[in-house]
């Protein structure tokens, strides 16, 4: 087994104490290191010794390609904290580092502007969707995109995104046409999990949930054992029936609802509730012709409730050999 890199996640990730000890035992093992910032900690000096390893991926996190739209979202001086911060990285040598946007109804329309800021500091665009998870729940109503909008984000994503980073964020986008560069299912418990501070694993970053505990990495086998043999991500790596949308009458032209759903069977959050999956898949479905959303039960057993508080930490990619 091997384990690619490791995503040190927040809040921000670089206010800890400990941070750079972190970065520094990961990379000294040729494990890389990623982590989204908003930019606070990135100075000159900081920049530099970030250029100065090839095991560090850093991307700074921007929600609007203006100011206002930013920081409308993000609060006031924080596009003119990721902007220095950019300035100081490119400036250092660091090419290539990510210019990371949640896409939102308030920054669809700045695609373009977004990817030509990438290109002036040397960076590479990286587009993730807004999932209702943490402080997005707060604004998923305000925020997520419409359903013209994300046919925008697609027919954008189709003429200009061959080398813009989605990872898994917009497969369902898939089903208007031809499939998106990019990895077209849900990554969760294949290619990616969550290790919380306490050392449960979770098959998806932003489901901390118990459908989706997995195991805890201080059990016998440690990581690799709830990797290599959870019940839970055997059930998300095979495939799985279509379950309610078999019974839909308009399943065969919104086939990828069900591949969808069945990517990861008890995913409340890629499954959404409010019009996201049906305005994707199928001009001919209604709100009111959504199929309930079951989940199964769980089967893990109940956990202790940990000594200090859940957070995302840090999630890991990994291949079995």
């Amino acid at each position: 087994m091997q384990v690619f890199y490791v995503n040190i996640g927040g809040g921000e990730p670089t206010v800890r104490a400990d941070f750079w000890e972190l970065v520094d035992y990961a990379t000294a093992h040729h494990v890389g290191v990623k982590f989204s910032t908003n930019g606070v900690r990135i100075t000159p000096e900081v920049a530099t010794r970030l250029a100065a390893s090839d095991y560090v991926d850093v991307q700074i996190s921007l929600d609007g390609a203006t100011a206002e739209v930013n920081d409308a979202v993000r609060g006031a001086g924080s596009y003119d904290t990721a902007v220095r911060a950019m300035t100081n990285l490119a400036e250092a040598g660091f090419r290539g580092f990510k210019l990371s946007v949640v896409v939102t109804r308030a920054n669809v329309d700045q695609l373009d502007a977004f990817a030509a800021l990438a290109d002036r500091y040397g960076a590479q665009l990286r587009l993730t969707r807004l999932r209702p998870s943490g402080r997005g729940a707060d604004v998923w109503d305000e925020l997520h995109p419409t359903a013209a909008q994300q046919r925008q984000l697609y027919d954008w994503l189709v003429a200009a995104g061959e080398n813009v980073l989605t990872g898994d964020s917009f497969f369902h986008l898939s089903a208007y046409g031809q499939a998106l560069p990019g990895l077209n299912l849900c990554g969760a418990g294949r290619v990616v999990c969550l290790i919380d501070p306490v050392g449960d694993v979770y098959a998806c970053p932003f489901a901390i949930h118990d459908e989706f505990l997995a195991g805890n990495v201080r059990d016998t086998g440690g990581f690799t054992g709830v990797w290599r043999i959870s019940e839970l991500f055997a059930a998300l790596r095979e495939p799985q029936s279509a379950g309610a949308c078999a019974s839909c009458g308009h399943f065969a032209p919104a086939r990828a609802v069900a591949w969808r759903r069945s990517s990861s069977p008890v995913c409340r959050w890629t499954a959404p509730t409010r019009s996201a999956w049906w305005a994707t898949a199928s001009t001919r479905c209604s709100p009111a012709e959504t199929p309930p959303h079951r989940s199964r039960p769980s089967t893990t057993p109940a956990r202790p409730a940990p000594a200090r508080p859940r957070r995302r930490v840090a999630a890991a990619a990994a291949r079995c050999r």
